[in-house]
């Protein structure tokens, strides 16, 4: 989707000043875009007491973002040890920190209990006796299988390697309970860039029917429920946006009937990323050549090791050339990198003005799993992150890798062990 009308302002009248001084490629990331829609997302559940946003990480790992969510009171979604550095280093501990995490290690599973512990999140019920000591409080990410749908990106319930199963819930927290866990959560997560805001009302819904039966069971209550992220955001012009107000009325309303029957209400969370970032981030790069063969081509330079969304998905991501609009005169034209693959597209037959060596390109909604997702074959670097700040000014809050920074790991104490077998047959 093109930029909002506010960002855009924000950032054109600038954007050859942006380039001149720190030079292309970049990502960079609209400081007041992603404060107005965390407080968006606040007001819109404010009704629900306790409600809280557990920011992904995995979304956008730069402490500058991360400083921005806990100034809004969120929490911080982690799933490896380094996210968990980011979001203590960020203020997070306790209760600030979900950890969800798969195939879980024992260095895991003691640096999630270090420095303030976190919210446990076991992704097996085989995990259990693996915990070395069970936390006052637990949760459970929950895969309800064949009873729900996914989307085109995460896939069926069934086919996931995430979670476990109904038959296995009442049984897992039973056991946690055992071991000494005296406070409780569900967590799931089902979707991802899901549009459709009723799939998620359902999701909460599947989730109270879920701890109405395990905690009559079981005789306990559960503290909150976490129907996940996967909010989309409308990356086509044709997109519509999700109806947040909507899906957090329904929600509400279960919520409550919920409390009638049990006496009770959990708290709500969420742990979005992309909802929270993703349209105010773009990636902006430079025309450097221009092919003709069979196909048009606009050589740009930033690849896909900045941005692997178009060439892993056949994702879309709405292009704009600063300084030309579509009234001008046009062409259908693929937008491509370096990379010596042929999926290294930003844009596959796309129409846009005529776009001429040296001429800026904003690749739009790359401000979450952009940066994020980068890697380095073919030994290309990924680029620096700027954030254009609420006063008007731009930082640089990450700077672009190096060549020795590629090369560092091959920087080491060497270590050798020779192996010697004597054969006595």
């Amino acid at each position: 989707m093109p930029m909002s009308a506010s960002f855009e302002n924000r950032l054109y009248p600038v954007i050859q000043d942006i380039v001149n001084h720190f030079g292309t490629p970049f990502h960079l990331y609209d400081e007041a875009g992603i404060r107005e829609t965390g407080l968006a997302l606040k007001k819109a559940f404010s009704a629900l007491k306790g409600f809280r946003e557990f920011f992904a990480v995995k979304a956008l790992p730069n402490p500058a973002i991360l400083g921005i969510m806990k100034d809004l009171g969120f929490g911080f979604d982690c799933s490896s040890i380094p996210e968990l550095i980011l979001g203590r280093r960020a203020g997070g501990s306790g209760m600030d920190i979900m950890f969800t995490s798969n195939n879980t290690s024992n260095e895991e599973f003691l640096a999630a209990s270090q420095d303030g512990g976190c919210i446990l999140n076991l992704d097996d019920i085989s995990l259990i006796p693996k915990v070395p000591e069970m936390p006052e409080l637990i949760c459970f990410r929950y895969n309800p299988g064949s009873s729900r749908t996914g989307n085109s990106i995460i896939g069926n319930p069934e086919e996931a390697k995430y979670g476990i199963t109904d038959e296995q819930l009442t049984a897992a927290y039973r056991e946690a309970k055992t071991l000494g866990a005296r406070r409780f959560g569900l967590h799931t997560m089902l979707v991802s860039n899901e549009s459709n805001y009723t799939y998620m009302v359902q999701t909460a819904e599947m989730l109270l029917e879920r701890i109405e039966r395990i905690g009559k069971q079981l005789d306990i209550r559960f503290e909150f429920i976490n129907i996940g992220g996967g909010f989309g955001i409308p990356y086509r012009p044709e997109d519509k946006p999700l109806n947040l107000e909507a899906m957090a009325g329904e929600i509400a309303a279960l919520l409550s009937g919920f409390e009638k029957r049990m006496g009770y209400k959990p708290v709500l969370y969420t742990e979005s990323g992309r909802y929270m970032t993703g349209p105010h981030g773009v990636l902006v790069t430079r025309a450097i050549n221009h092919k003709d063969i069979y196909r048009k081509y606009i050589g740009v330079d930033a690849c896909m090791s900045a941005l692997m969304r178009p060439g892993m998905y056949g994702a879309y991501h709405h292009i704009t050339v600063a300084g030309k609009n579509m009234s001008q005169d046009k062409t259908i034209v693929d937008v491509v990198g370096s990379l010596c693959e042929n999926n290294d597209k930003f844009a596959v037959q796309r129409v846009l003005p005529e776009i001429e060596d040296g001429d800026i390109l904003c690749i739009h909604d790359t401000g979450a799993h952009g940066h994020a997702m980068g890697f380095n074959y073919n030994g290309r670097l990924r680029p620096q992150e700027l954030m254009l700040k609420k006063d008007g000014s731009v930082e640089r809050i990450r700077r672009a890798e190096t060549i020795d920074d590629h090369f560092a790991t091959l920087r080491f104490e060497r270590k050798k062990l020779s192996l010697h077998k004597t054969y006595t047959g």
